[in-house]
């Protein structure tokens, strides 16, 4: 929804995407990809943008060593000890200070418990300018409903509560949030 609400806002639109049931969103120029090295490798590519919106709820491990077939039982051995190693982490890269670092990198939060005080802690950890936290427990029913609730933080503010949304309504807020701060910038510039 956040895709297809900056392209109809008239940004020009790269969305790096995993595997997903979606139709690919209206404007929008799609790059598929199947892990968290081939998305980060994707995002590198797109770069130098002036706004990164990081969506992705990208796993933190991985498996060290993929098998090149199925792993089959073999009677009375158990199942197989698989060892892991760390994905990379995508928003803390394209957040970290230098030449190629988008103006403006927002983030995402699902969290289950603490909602603010974990999706701050995350803000502060990847060093992104805006967090967009929502609570995914299940007394929420945000995974695979049609609505949100969710808060938007920035370091230098408390954060903004939003009332539960349609989903491509938060998408059209933060889209809105955007418009704004990019407008703030250009006429603090000049």
């Amino acid at each position: 929804a956040i895709a297809e609400a900056l392209a109809a806002a008239g940004a020009e639109v790269t969305l790096v995407s995993g595997p997903v049931q979606e139709p690919d969103p209206a404007g929008a120029r799609m790059v598929r990809v199947e892990s968290a090295e081939q998305m980060l490798a994707a995002c590198r590519r797109a770069l130098p943008v002036e706004i990164a919106v990081c969506v992705a709820a990208v796993a933190d491990w991985r498996v060290a060593t993929p098998a090149d077939q199925k792993l089959k039982k073999v009677g009375g051995e158990g199942p197989p000890v698989l060892a892991l190693t760390e994905n990379p982490d995508i928003l803390r890269t394209l957040s970290r200070p230098g030449p190629e670092r988008p103006g403006l990198v927002i983030g995402f939060a699902a969290e289950t418990e603490d909602v603010t005080a974990n999706a701050r802690r995350k803000l502060s950890s990847k060093g992104c300018d805006w967090l967009l936290a929502n609570d995914v427990s299940a007394a929420e029913g945000t995974f695979g409903g049609t609505e949100s609730r969710v808060q938007l933080l920035r370091a230098d503010a408390e954060p903004d509560l939003w009332p539960r949304l349609a989903k491509t309504e938060i998408a059209t807020r933060l889209v809105a949030r955007i418009a704004a701060h990019l407008r703030g910038r250009a006429e603090a510039a000049g």
